[in-house]
């Protein structure tokens, strides 16, 4: 006998495409599913038990499932193909701005916004008082400058973007002077110095890593030199025999020598973190008022709206980077701008946009709160009376996250999950499996739940997670 007729025997007991859909198609959980997700459902359970019989060992062949078992295993792979990829997540690990997970959650405003732009026709770039074209970016030019105090401003569709466009503008084919010690990596591997370079502009380091001093840049100065850039470092800090150079040093030296001062400050804040106890990011506001010609910033970390970049500064220069053909090439979509606009309207009332921006609110909402909210969500999880599971409440600390406050350890009350025989990376991969899925954290081989990053839906969806729960998990 041949030695792969075993192997063969068992293959042949696979259904056929054609069987297997008329059977699946059949069935009620299925009979609304698009025949290309039911065929390649069909396929891929097919392709998965041929490779099952042709990689095991002739001591261990596989059985073939009945027509109905298998039937079932198609509408289950189908059920997943169908799905939408981005979900619904629990964010359980106390990183507010979670870059991973969507960043910042908006306000209810925001949504609604969204919603009635979404569904209707709208003035996107149509002047009503006026009856003609008009420019979308009116829509929160003013209340962009409201707020910053800025002479003027505009909107693409990320901080990386704004970054491009104002170099692309300001200084190509000319040299920008940038310390060292600013040269960051702004996320996904993209560097300031790639992004200047994709802009046209050549750059020119002074300083070292952890010391610059004015004079660097003034030496630095020449007649090739068209911009003088300062990048916040709100993604790390360098602490120690530190040296740096102040934005109002800058400008006062771009002032000296007839050259544009920018400040990138990366995440950008409209809110003193310092009012509620905690170490701040420089403001918008702070840096408008020191007299920078331009400033970029995004609008999804500390702002706490959509992923967009403002730019802001003085008239002319905007007004530049406005008629720059690259600003459509990166200019928002509709969606964005209603809840950019929806966002930035809460910070006309700073206090009301502590309270409704999540962002704002994940950030500042005292310890206190916190363990109230914990006690209550492990005393929701003790009335399971799942056996082996052990809960423990644990001063540990959140993050801001998103490239935001590095340094920022905002004090919290987390659940710390021991389950006998069955370890926190199981309990991790088993939750992170749940529908919806719960990402938490681990420390110290215990799986952390920090309230400070939950919503509202959040604790009956947790609870409902660990209901599931068990050593067959493992």
């Amino acid at each position: 006998m041949n030695a792969n007729e075993p192997k063969q025997n068992l293959l042949r007991q696979l259904p056929g495409v054609d069987r297997l859909f008329e059977t699946v198609a059949a069935s009620e959980s299925c009979a609304h599913l698009p025949k290309s997700v039911l065929l390649k459902a069909i396929r891929t359970v097919l392709d998965s038990r041929r490779n099952a019989v042709l990689e095991a060992s002739d001591a261990e062949l596989p059985q073939i499932p009945t027509l109905d078992s298998l039937a079932a295993e198609v509408a289950e792979k189908a059920s997943t193909i169908g799905a939408f990829n981005i979900k619904q997540v629990v964010n359980a690990t106390g990183v507010v701005v979670h870059t991973n997970l969507g960043r910042s959650c908006l306000d209810t405003e925001a949504i609604a916004h969204i919603t009635m732009v979404a569904e209707h026709y709208s003035n996107l770039e149509f002047d009503l008082s006026k009856g003609r074209r008009g420019s979308r970016y009116s829509a929160v030019e003013g209340l962009i400058c409201e707020i910053s105090g800025a002479e003027a401003a505009t909107v693409v569709n990320n901080c990386a973007g704004a970054v491009l466009l104002c170099l692309d503008t300001l200084a190509r084919n000319r040299s920008v002077i940038l310390s060292r010690g600013e040269m960051v990596e702004i996320g996904g591997s993209f560097r300031i110095p790639d992004v200047m370079a994709k802009s046209g502009a050549t750059l020119k380091e002074v300083g070292t890593t952890n010391r610059t001093h004015l004079a660097d840049y003034e030496n630095a100065i020449s007649t090739d030199t068209g911009l003088l850039l300062k990048v916040h470092t709100s993604n790390f800090s360098i602490v120690g025999f530190t040296t740096s150079v102040s934005l109002s040093e800058l400008v006062s030296l771009g002032r000296k020598f007839d050259l544009p001062v920018m400040e990138d400050l990366g995440s950008g804040s409209f809110v003193d973190f310092n009012r509620y106890g905690l170490y701040s990011e420089p403001t918008v506001q702070a840096s408008v008022a020191a007299g920078v010609d331009v400033v970029s910033f995004s609008g999804d970390k500390l702002l706490g709206g959509p992923q967009a970049g403002l730019i802001v500064g003085k008239k002319t220069i905007i007004d530049a980077i406005k008629s720059n053909p690259l600003t459509r090439a990166l200019r928002i979509d509709k969606l964005t701008l209603a809840a950019l606009e929806a966002t930035l309207s809460l910070y006309r009332d700073p206090e009301q946009a502590i309270r409704q921006i999540p962002t704002l609110r994940m950030i500042t909402t005292g310890k206190q709160e916190v363990e109230g909210h914990a006690r209550k969500l492990k005393s929701k999880l003790e009335a399971l009376d799942k056996p082996g599971l052990s809960l423990t409440l644990v001063d540990l600390a959140s993050k801001a996250g998103g490239g935001s406050l590095p340094l920022l350890e905002i004090p919290s009350c987390c659940i710390g999950v021991q389950m006998d025989d069955i370890s926190a990376n199981t309990i991790e991969k088993a939750l992170r499996r749940h529908q919806p899925p719960v990402i938490g954290r681990i420390e110290n081989d215990t799986f952390i739940i920090d309230p400070r990053t939950l919503t509202e839906g959040d604790d009956d969806i947790i609870v409902s997670a660990f209901a599931q729960l068990s050593a067959k998990n493992r």
